[in-house]
């Protein structure tokens, strides 16, 4: 068993008139099952209201089933016994940072979470200096958060999450409120501690540029998972993408419309380089370009 499962998971959000009695029911989540692996960065894709962020709610305990079973480290979420086990073990990082940053200075934000934890002064320096490090922010840990960019604070707001030792992240829309060069930054540092640290990532996005290099892509559509597999496995069956009223990388997309024309370019390209590595020698072979 990985290191998130759900069972046959469903989600109601149910809604209520002024007297508490249910005026209506919206299914979020309608019978999910997988199993994540630890150590792997897994990403999930969805448009607003497939209830890919409802997903990772649950499997932080800030939301728990309505029906089925939610398990991080064979902890079930319903279990108020194991809730704070469970968001040691699966921390989250939100769209907002502004949302999640409390401290005057860096250095305390990112000591917040393991002083909460009951963790001795000394340990907690020493996870603050090594987390600060991790995400690249050591030299703005005595900065006032609010003189930080976008970027600066979500990867602040990273270092929080990660001096609270996780063995994983959930990252839900982490960059929904940055600019390119902010997601960029922040997409590379949870990529660096998946490679370095072995933190197992679980992303939210809606931008098809940050899973490129998942291990794992996973669509969700109506609450339910409608695709699996890996980046180029997802992105080669760019029609379906689109149905599920997705966008595919520019680079994908072109190379699938080369590829419709009759040029031999395999489906799933999901860099430039790779689209030339197959464009250039079709036009040196045809004479297209000297």
């Amino acid at each position: 068993m990985g290191i998130i499962k759900a069972v046959n998971l469903i989600f109601d959000y149910i809604r209520r008139d002024e007297d508490e009695q249910i005026e209506g029911v919206d299914r979020a989540i309608d019978g999910l099952s997988l199993d994540i692996e630890e150590g792997s960065f897994v990403a999930i894709l969805g448009h607003n209201g497939s209830g890919k962020s409802t997903f990772a709610k649950q499997v932080n305990g800030i939301l728990v089933p309505t029906e089925g079973t939610v398990l991080i480290s064979g902890m079930d979420t319903r279990d108020e016994g194991h809730i704070w086990d469970i968001r040691k073990t699966a921390g989250m990082v939100f769209q907002n940072p502004d949302n999640q940053i409390i401290g005057n200075i860096v250095e305390e934000d990112v000591g917040f979470g393991p002083e909460n934890l009951g963790v001795p002064t000394e340990e907690i320096w020493k996870r603050v200096d090594e987390s600060l490090e991790a995400v690249g922010m050591t030299a703005y840990r005595l900065k006032s958060p609010n003189k930080l960019s976008g970027g600066q604070k979500q990867r602040v707001a990273i270092a929080g999450v990660m001096a609270m030792k996780p063995q994983c992240i959930i990252l839900d829309e982490p960059t929904a409120m940055l600019d390119p060069n902010g997601r960029r930054e922040v997409i590379r540092t949870v990529h660096e501690l998946n490679r370095r640290e072995k933190i197992t990532v679980l992303l939210i996005t809606h931008y098809m540029e940050e899973v490129v290099d998942a291990d794992r892509v996973i669509v969700m559509d109506g609450g339910k998972m409608v695709m699996d597999g890996t980046p180029r496995e997802i992105f080669s069956r760019v029609r379906e993408l689109k149905h599920f009223r997705l966008d595919v990388p520019q680079v994908t997309e072109l190379a699938d419309e080369l590829a419709e024309a009759g040029l031999p370019i395999s489906r799933g390209v999901l860099t430039m380089d790779e689209l030339l590595s197959q464009l250039v020698p079709y036009m040196k072979e045809h004479s297209i370009c000297r």
